[in-house]
C-alpha cells in the first residue's frame, strides 16, 4: 500500500462524484510533468488525502489501476488547455465532516515533508504545481492521527480493495468503449477499401493480416521463447486504439507473446528497453511475476529490436507502462 496527496481545487466536484482522478500526461507546454507522471504507479488498496481550499477536505481509496482514458466530459472548460487523452485512476472517496487544515499542524508534519516532491511548503502552505505527489508512511499515519474517527476503517476498506482487484479485477469499460468507437467508425468509412476495413478490425484483436505481418518479423515469444503460433498472441506495441490506420497493421508495431505476457504487456506491467532489456511496473506483484516466470530482481535481455519496433516501444514505455518515467523517477 502506498500514500498519495492530490491538490483539487479545479476539479474537486467532478472527481469526488465521478470516483476517480484524471490528469494529462503533459504540461502544456509537452514536457513530463512529475505530478502527472505519478498517477502510473498508483495501485487498488493506495489511500489518497485530498487538499482543496487549504484543507484536506476527502480521503480517497484507489480502486483500480491508472490506464490512458480521455478527458471526462464534465470536465467542462476545465483545462482548456489540456491534452485530451490523459491518465485516469478509479477511486472511492470519503468526504470528511471536518476538514483538517494542515498550516495548524505543520510543526507536527514538517518533520516528515521529505525534500523532493512535498506536498507543502516548510510553512505549510499548498504548492500551486502540485497534482498528486507521494506521501511517506510516516505522513500518513501523522495525518490520520490528525483527521480522526473519519479515518477509521479506511485502512480495512483499502485492504478490501486490493483484494478485490487482485481476485476480480474491474473491467476497463472506459477503454472497451473508446475502441468499440474507433472499431465502429472504421466499419463505417466507405474511403477504406472493404478488404482493409476488415483486416483493420481484425487487427484489434491481433488476427489477420496483421497477425501475418507480424510474423515476417517475430518468430517466438520474446520472454518465454514458445514458437508454436497456437500458443502465442499478435500483440500490438502502440495500442491499437492510439494507432493510424497504417499503424495498425504494421508488423513492425507487434511482438509475439504467450497470453500471459501479452496480457502484462498490455496492461502496462512490463515493458521493455530499446537495448531489449526487460522493465518492471513497481506495481506488478513480486510473488504473481514469478509464478509467471518473471524475477522482477534479475535482469533479464530478450534481444535486440529494429527501427521500427523501437520506435513504437517508446511509446508504449511513455503511454502504457505504469511506471513513472523520467524526472519523477530521477532518470
Amino acid at each position: 500500500m502506498r500514500y498519495w496527496w492530490v491538490n483539487q481545487n479545479q476539479t474537486f466536484r467532478q472527481e469526488i462524484e465521478g470516483g476517480y482522478l484524471w490528469s494529462p500526461k503533459r504540461s502544456k507546454n509537452g514536457h513530463r510533468n512529475p505530478f502527472y507522471e505519478f498517477m502510473r504507479e498508483a495501485a487498488p488498496g493506495d489511500i489518497v488525502f485530498s487538499f482543496r481550499d487549504t484543507r484536506i477536505a476527502a480521503l480517497g481509496i484507489v480502486t483500480g489501476y491508472c490506464r490512458e482514458s480521455p478527458k471526462p466530459d464534465e470536465f467542462g472548460n476545465a483545462g482548456a488547455n489540456w491534452s485530451q487523452i490523459g491518465w485516469r485512476v478509479g477511486v472511492h472517496w470519503k468526504t470528511l465532516a471536518n476538514p483538517i487544515r494542515p498550516k495548524d499542524h505543520i510543526a507536527a508534519l514538517r518533520p516528515e515533508l521529505g525534500n523532493k516532491y512535498a506536498p507543502l511548503t516548510l510553512a505549510g502552505n499548498g504548492l500551486q504545481g502540485v497534482y498528486l505527489t507521494a506521501v511517506s508512511a510516516r505522513l500518513a499515519a501523522t495525518l490520520f492521527a490528525l483527521i480522526g474517527s473519519d479515518a477509521l476503517g479506511v485502512a480495512e476498506v483499502a485492504d478490501d480493495i486490493q483484494r478485490t482487484e487482485r481476485d476480480a479485477p474491474a473491467p476497463e469499460r472506459d477503454i472497451e468503449e473508446w475502441e468499440q468507437r474507433v472499431e465502429v467508425a472504421i466499419a463505417a468509412d466507405a474511403s477504406i477499401p472493404e478488404t482493409e476495413r476488415a483486416a483493420l478490425v481484425k487487427a484489434r484483436r491481433g488476427q489477420g493480416l496483421f497477425r501475418d505481418n507480424v510474423h515476417l518479423i517475430e518468430r517466438a515469444c520474446r520472454i518465454t521463447k514458445v514458437e508454436r503460433m497456437e500458443h502465442l498472441i499478435a500483440s500490438h506495441i502502440r495500442p491499437w486504439r492510439d494507432s493510424d490506420n497504417g499503424q495498425r497493421l504494421d508488423g513492425e508495431n507487434g511482438l509475439l507473446l504467450t497470453p500471459t505476457m501479452d496480457h502484462l504487456f498490455d496492461k502496462g506491467f512490463i515493458s521493455f528497453e530499446d537495448s531489449g532489456e526487460l522493465i518492471v511496473s513497481p506495481v506488478a506483484d513480486p510473488v504473481s511475476l514469478l509464478r509467471m516466470g518473471i524475477d522482477r530482481d534479475a535482469r533479464a535481455n530478450v534481444g535486440k529490436f529494429s527501427q521500427g519496433q523501437r520506435h513504437y516501444l517508446d511509446f508504449h514505455r511513455e503511454n502504457v507502462l505504469r511506471m513513472a518515467r523520467g524526472s519523477a523517477r530521477g532518470s
